[in-house]
């Protein structure tokens, strides 16, 4: 039941346009809060706000340089839950992306 409850909040995090967007601009690398907050046209502690809800959900990760605080995307947390999720609605669907995806096999037939 934890790990129920630990992905309802990956969830309740993703549900939100803008906490989705914070995590693809991480996908490029860490960023600090300053530089998030620039990205979008809303206050700085909303933004802040945001980064709490992603940070309590373990989709990112946040540390300390001098006065900054920089925030990194937790792929694997992520991955894992949504991951989790897809594989016992859709299974054939993980096969499916996993053959599409990875590096190689685009133009190579599995199984040929």
């Amino acid at each position: 039941m934890a790990g129920t409850q630990d992905e309802t909040g990956v969830f309740r995090a993703l549900a939100d346009p803008t906490r989705r967007q914070i995590l693809e601009d991480l996908r490029g690398g860490e960023l600090a809060a300053g530089e998030i907050a620039g990205r979008f046209s809303i206050s700085a502690p909303s933004i802040s706000r945001h980064l709490g809800v992603l940070k309590g959900a373990g989709l990112v990760t946040e540390r300390r340089e001098g006065n900054r605080i920089l925030y990194s995307l937790a792929e694997d947390r992520l991955a894992t839950s949504v991951g989790r999720f897809l594989s016992a609605v859709c299974p054939e669907q993980i096969v499916l992306r996993h053959t599409k995806w990875r590096p190689g096999t685009e133009t190579a037939g599995e199984g040929s």
